[in-house]
This record gives structure tokens, C-alpha cells and sequence, in this order.
């Protein structure tokens, strides 16, 4: 997979390749794409967010679009590429207006 593949503040269900290299299927909310990863939260985990390279991603199994009203928002500067250059996850908060917080 690579950059063209995903979009911004879209969910999808994909297979993944865990830390061990086995395929595991997960959930994610995409907030930021760079050159060679996304950051994105797992939707069906914790609330952290995760610095996932396109090339563990092995495939899409569902793609949805987020209404704006209810995006989810983190700060410009903790997606940054450069907040990422040393860091493989970072636990936040995020918020969505529709949902009151």
C-alpha cells in the first residue's frame, strides 16, 4: 500500500501486519498522511494515537468518509511529521463538536 491508497479523516477496516509480522485485522480512524506513514487512532482500542507505515498495511477491506460534523480533531502540530520522527504511538484526546466535547 502507499499514501495514494488512504485519505484523511476516513475509517477504514484493514488487515495489518503486527509487530511479530503476523496479519491482524484492525480498525482506523486516519487523521494525517505523510510520505511514508499515516497517523491514525484505532477505533476498536485505545485512544492513543499510532504511527502506522503504509507497507504494514496489506489491505482495505472497508472505506468510510467522515461528515465534517462529526470529525475528530487533534491539534496541526501533534500530527506533524516531525512530532513523528522518533515516536511510534502518543496517547491524546481528541474531540468531535457533534459530540459535545
Amino acid at each position: 500500500m502507499n499514501k495514494s491508497n488512504f485519505q484523511e479523516n476516513t475509517r477504514y477496516a484493514i488487515t495489518l501486519k503486527d509487530e511479530n509480522g503476523r496479519l491482524r485485522p484492525a480498525n482506523v480512524y486516519v487523521y494525517k498522511l505523510h510520505d511514508n506513514f499515516m497517523i491514525a487512532r484505532f477505533t476498536d482500542k485505545s485512544a492513543m494515537l499510532n504511527k502506522i507505515p503504509y507497507e504494514n498495511v496489506t489491505k482495505i477491506v472497508k472505506t468510510v468518509e467522515v461528515a465534517p460534523e462529526a470529525r475528530f480533531l487533534v491539534p496541526d502540530i501533534l500530527l506533524s511529521a516531525k512530532t513523528w520522527q522518533s515516536r511510534t504511538s502518543m496517547q491524546t484526546y481528541s474531540s468531535s463538536p457533534r459530540v459535545g466535547k
